[in-house]
């Protein structure tokens, strides 16, 4: 299947990195079906696009007649059906291999043989899902950055019996979408991650050993490495139990010490205080996602 054969996708999580494929596909004129069995995760979805599309209206980077259209080429709902429809399934539900797996079991009950199935894993690897299918030839990983309406990387992961023709489609469909693949070898974390973790687990170490407080652990990060957000508001951002379940991955994968979780990370995880999504983690926010400064202090870190 080519790239311009496309026609219809469907996306399995309504969170925050469904929400941005389903925008992103919407926008280049892509219909879509977004898929959650919770129905208040599609209710917060749509907030989510609307407030994306917004934003690219405000500052002139589309017409608002673009904008009402890509909104109509998005279809939410809580049944799996319209997958088989679908010439391409997203997959971007959370990063669990035994959940993923039984979605694509699933799906690929449903599906033609023809449709394409793509993993939004960060980290788990392409091989171990497609076995749940009976397609591995057509079966591929599909990864994305956040927040992805910006972000331009996608890694393209191929399994081990990754057919080269599915390859294809999927890196013309991320050019296709305005973003650039990247070739991932199909190992524990791919690229992006097994480079991350070991930088964000460092930094929640140091904030344990009391190198710093986030505040300034951040800080550092921002204007000595110029990097736009420091380590522990950036997991904070990909959602601290997010972080956990991929250095999980990673250690299990590697059995190497650099991506053990820190303690301190696993406590917070256990404790529900997941980052930005819950208002708490290494940081507190506010309601509009900005961080709350510690008591006592003039400005937030």
């Amino acid at each position: 299947m080519s790239e311009a054969a496309i026609e219809r996708v469907f996306v399995a999580g309504a969170g925050l990195m469904g929400a941005g494929i389903a925008q992103s596909c919407a926008q280049h004129g892509i219909p879509v079906d977004l898929f959650d069995i919770d129905p208040a995760a599609l209710v917060r979805a749509d907030r989510q696009i609307k407030a994306s599309l917004d934003r690219l209206v405000e500052r002139g980077h589309i017409e608002p007649g673009r904008r009402d259209e890509a909104r109509d080429r998005i279809r939410p709902g809580t049944a799996l059906g319209p997958a088989a429809r679908a010439d391409l399934v997203i997959e971007a539900v959370v990063e669990s291999a035994a959940i993923k797996r039984d979605l694509w079991a699933a799906v690929d009950a449903l599906c033609p043989p023809a449709t394409l199935f793509a993993s939004n894993t960060s980290s788990i690897p392409i091989t171990r899902l497609a076995a749940a299918t009976g397609r591995p030839e057509r079966f591929i990983g599909m990864h994305f950055y956040s927040p992805v309406p910006v972000m331009t990387l996608v890694e393209v992961v191929r399994g081990v019996r990754t057919a080269p023709a599915t390859g294809e489609a999927i890196e013309a469909l991320a050019r296709r979408l305005g973003k650039t693949p990247v070739a991932a070898t199909d190992l524990p974390g791919f690229i992006g991650n097994r480079i991350l973790i070991p930088y964000l687990n460092e930094a929640m170490t140091a904030l344990m050993q009391g190198a710093g407080t986030a505040a300034s652990i951040d800080l550092v990060a921002r204007l000595g490495f110029r990097h736009p957000m420091g380590p522990l508001e950036l997991a904070d951002f990909i959602g601290l139990d997010v972080v956990y379940s991929i250095c999980q991955v990673l250690y299990e994968g590697f059995r190497d010490p650099r991506y053990a979780p820190c303690p301190l990370l696993e406590r917070l995880v256990e404790a529900g205080h997941l980052g930005r999504k819950t208002g708490h983690g290494f940081h507190t926010y506010a309601a509009d996602g900005t961080i709350v400064p510690p008591a006592g202090t003039g400005a937030g870190g």
